[in-house]
Formats: structure tokens, C-alpha cells, sequence
């Protein structure tokens, strides 16, 4: 069930669970957005053309905070801070296996999207692709044995999933990038879904400029 857990004039920031998309195209299947459309005719308000609109997305496996903007003027302010990294995603990965040796770090890479499969990979200096993919960096730490706190820098396609896949870590729970063991390992814990969770978002307030911060609980 989305739960919302801020709403001012300017913004809204839900819980989204992993079973729902932020936006889709299918008709019969709800996501956030038509969720929050339908919660602000509700209550009165009439949504304007466009919005909410997100501006933090999640994958429909993940679960967490997802920030929408209610007004053009919050998008244009929060896209802003989104393109400059002033806004701090922060999530939760529980990995298969362990960072124990390099508990804290930064991961660097290039990633390549493949449309027609809806799949990103690592790509190298001198492999075909090299020069269409993006950079894509986070810094982690590993909390606890098997557990990260990810920093996210950039957003791309799959990022956090695609990266600690490639680093040798897939995240539990994860059927398209997951190896054998990991899956395995992912059953016999009896894991369902992906265990990758937005925590947390800090960002400034695009109407007073305060600094804010909001947090995830399941």
C-alpha cells in the first residue's frame, strides 16, 4: 500500500512498495502517480496537466521514498538539485556476500543500456559500446556483514543492481542480475523480493529553501 508520507503545496513524498511502478503505461495496473491524482481529486484539488510528476524514480522492485513535484516551479527547483547532486538519495542493500575486505568505498563505471531486453551492463575501455555508455558512480558502506548504506551519485538505468552485480555482490533478491549463488542463497533465506529499499532523502526545500529530510519506514 503507498503511504504518503509528507504533502505540502509544492511537494509530495510517498513510501512506495515494491510491488507498485511510479509510472506505467499498462491501464489496469495502478502506480504512484495515478495513485496521488486520484488522492488529490479526493481531497478537493484539482491536479494539473502533468502533475505530480516525479522526480526521483525507483524501479517497480524497489521499495521506498519517491519524491513528486505538485507545481512547475518545484519541478524545474528540484530537477535542478537533482542535476547538480545536491540532493542525497540514500539506500539499503542487503548483497550476497561481503565487502569485508573494503568495508567503504566508491564504485565507478561505465553502463550500457540495452532497450530491447530493459537490461544495463558494465562496459570497458576497448569493448563495443564503451563509447555510448554512461558514467555511473555511488559510494557504499557496509554496516553490518552483508548489509550497504549506497550513496547514489548518478542516477542511471538498473545503477545500484548493475554495479554490485558487476563488483561481485548481486543484491538478494535479484532474478535478472542475480548469479546462480546468489539466487540460491536468496531461497534458502526464503527473500521474495528484491532487498533494495530507498531510505532516505535530503534535499532543499524548492519553495522555502530549508534543508529537509525524510525518512522510510516499512
Amino acid at each position: 500500500m503507498i503511504k504518503i508520507i509528507f504533502e505540502d503545496d509544492s511537494i509530495v513524498v510517498i513510501g512506495k512498495p515494491a510491488s507498485i511502478a511510479v509510472q506505467t503505461k499498462k491501464l489496469a495496473e495502478e502506480d504512484a502517480e495515478s495513485f496521488l491524482r486520484k488522492h488529490l481529486k479526493a481531497e478537493g484539488a484539482v491536479p494539473k496537466d502533468g502533475y505530480p510528476a516525479p522526480i526521483t524514480r525507483l524501479d517497480q522492485p524497489v521499495e521506498g521514498l519517491v519524491l513528486f513535484a505538485k507545481t512547475k516551479e518545484a519541478a524545474a527547483n528540484l530537477t535542478r538539485q537533482l542535476n547538480e547532486h545536491s540532493m542525497k538519495k540514500i539506500y539499503r542493500a542487503e548483497i550476497y556476500g561481503s565487502f569485508e575486505s573494503i568495508p567503504r568505498g566508491t564504485l565507478r563505471d561505465r553502463l550500457l543500456k540495452d532497450g530491447k531486453t530493459n537490461t544495463s551492463r558494465v562496459v570497458l575501455p576497448g569493448e563495443c559500446g564503451y563509447a555510448d555508455g554512461k558514467e555511473a558512480s555511488l559510494n557504499y558502506e557496509e554496516t553490518a556483514p552483508g548489509v550497504l548504506r549506497i550513496e547514489l551519485i548518478t542516477g542511471r538505468h538498473h545503477q545500484i543492481r548493475v554495479q554490485l552485480a558487476s563488483a561481485g555482490h548481486p543484491i538478494l533478491g535479484d532474478l535478472k542480475y542475480g548469479t546462480a549463488e546468489s539466487k540460491e542463497e536468496s531461497d534458502r533465506r526464503g527473500i521474495a523480493r528484491l532487498m533494495l529499499t530507498a531510505e532516505e532523502l535530503h534535499f532543499n526545500h524548492p519553495k522555502t529553501g530549508e534543508r529537509v529530510k525524510f525518512l522510510y519506514a516499512e
